[in-house]
């Protein structure tokens, strides 16, 4: 039944990758049985891939990868009951060379990967995915797209939010980090069917409704002010939970109602704060954890509190992609092949967890068994059933030698591109026109 339904997805897949879908699959195959590779080319020697190298370019040149229908075979994969948790993430892909990459910008990194510097050169991509479990490190991307130099992360993350809710049947949660906690990301989604959980800044300010007209003069657009940093600044909490975690330790979770940012006024949302003690044993507490809801019904304060504890599973896509899937290991010169290659490892995710069920754990020799399989152990064990289930790709044609390049024909450099430095617009400030007295 299990291999049934991945070949059908495979299937499925196949069919909407365009011209060069043979060669795609398998290079797809070969990532997923080549756990360790020194550059691009080298998956070219992979048992799985039946083509000549060149085969790995000419397939991206080729498929033309659709999105909105790719997100849409995911989606059928998604139980049809309860409501889905959607987290979303911007991560980048570091190209400081790559001078002859197109629309380069500036972008943000940890400092563990950057180095000692928290900026790279390179381009930014955002991910939307579906959190299947309540634990572990599953997460199953829909959409995984460039952030052009013409858009924000908040803005293509709304654009994705919003495709992807146009699909699904049930109003989903949609769980982001402190970068998408601000008044802009709530005006830009304010009109998609989905429930947001934002995490904020701790150095925020928020303000409660107004009070009621009292009809005198310009009604009121905000009440008293909300300092997050500034205990004196909070009203009385409108509930308060206590309860004990073996992870957490004591935890204290207060509720607000009735706040908003600054700027988004029209926007009311609810305010948590979630304050743990840490392990037993433990000289580290953890810092307190500031969340907003902004939607319909809120669930019970422990479930909201779960569930911005599961957005965590999408960093570990992220680790998952650049390190076992090889996303950001070749240097394509080209910001279509980028995007072509890009598109491959939310489908390469998806069968790696279609198969998770029926994978044997097959850890190394310094490895521990595991029971509930992460997505670097199901594809430690892929290449058993990609022999069982086969490939829909067909078998190669060859097509003879190439000429290669005539001796003395003129070889044109590449354009060189500067990296675009996306600049926020300031405020102009307003004249004062003061009247001079008659002498």
């Amino acid at each position: 039944m299990i291999f049934d339904k991945i070949k059908q997805f495979r299937q499925s897949a196949y069919t909407l990758l365009g011209n060069g879908k043979d060669a795609i699959f398998d290079l797809m195959d070969a990532v997923l049985t080549s756990p360790r590779v020194n550059s691009f080319v080298e998956l070219s020697v992979s048992p799985v891939f039946r083509r000549a190298w060149s085969s790995l370019y000419r397939g991206l040149h080729h498929t033309r990868p659709p999105r909105r229908k790719l997100m849409k075979l995911y989606i059928e994969q998604l139980p049809s009951e309860g409501r889905p948790l959607l987290a979303g993430d911007h991560t980048a892909w570091s190209r400081p060379e790559a001078v002859t990459l197109k629309d380069r910008t500036i972008e943000h990194q940890p400092t563990q990967i950057a180095g000692n510097k928290p900026i790279a050169v390179g381009q930014g991509f955002s991910t939307i995915a579906w959190i299947p479990e309540a634990k572990g490190s599953w997460a199953l991307p829909l959409r995984h797209e460039r952030i052009t130099s013409f858009e924000t992360p908040l803005s293509r993350a709304a654009f994705q939010l919003k495709q992807v809710c146009q699909d699904l049947k049930v109003r989903p949660i949609a769980v982001y980090d402190s970068e998408y906690g601000n008044a802009s990301f709530v005006k830009q989604t304010a009109g998609i069917e989905a429930d947001l959980l934002l995490r904020l800044r701790p150095n925020l300010c928020l303000w409660s409704d107004p009070p009621p007209y009292s009809g005198k003069g310009r009604p009121k657009v905000h009440g008293d002010k909300f300092k997050l940093s500034d205990s004196n600044t909070w009203s009385q909490p409108v509930a308060i939970l206590e309860l004990e975690d073996p992870n957490w330790g004591q935890v204290e979770i207060l509720q607000w109602s009735g706040l908003h940012f600054r700027a988004s006024a029209a926007h009311s949302m609810q305010l948590v704060r979630i304050v743990a003690s840490g392990k037993s044993g433990s000289n580290r507490s953890p810092k307190p954890m500031w969340l907003g809801w902004q939607g319909e019904k809120m669930p019970s304060l422990e479930q909201t509190w779960r569930c911005y504890l599961r957005r965590f599973a999408v960093e570990h896509w992220n680790r998952l992609a650049k390190q076992r899937l090889h996303w950001t290991l070749p240097n394509f010169s080209t910001t279509a092949q980028v995007e072509r290659w890009s598109d491959l490892s939310p489908l390469m995710s998806w069968q790696l967890w279609l198969a998770r069920e029926i994978a044997k754990d097959n850890p190394l020799p310094w490895q521990k068994l595991q029971t509930d399989l992460t997505p670097g152990r199901v594809a430690q064990g892929f290449p058993a059933i990609l022999a069982a289930i086969g490939t829909p790709a067909s078998d190669p044609k060859p097509r003879g030698k190439s000429p290669g390049w005539q001796k003395g024909q003129p070889r044109t450099p590449r354009l060189r591109y500067p990296v675009v430095k996306k600049t926020t617009p300031k405020p102009k400030k307003s004249l004062k026109i003061t009247k001079q007295k008659p002498a």
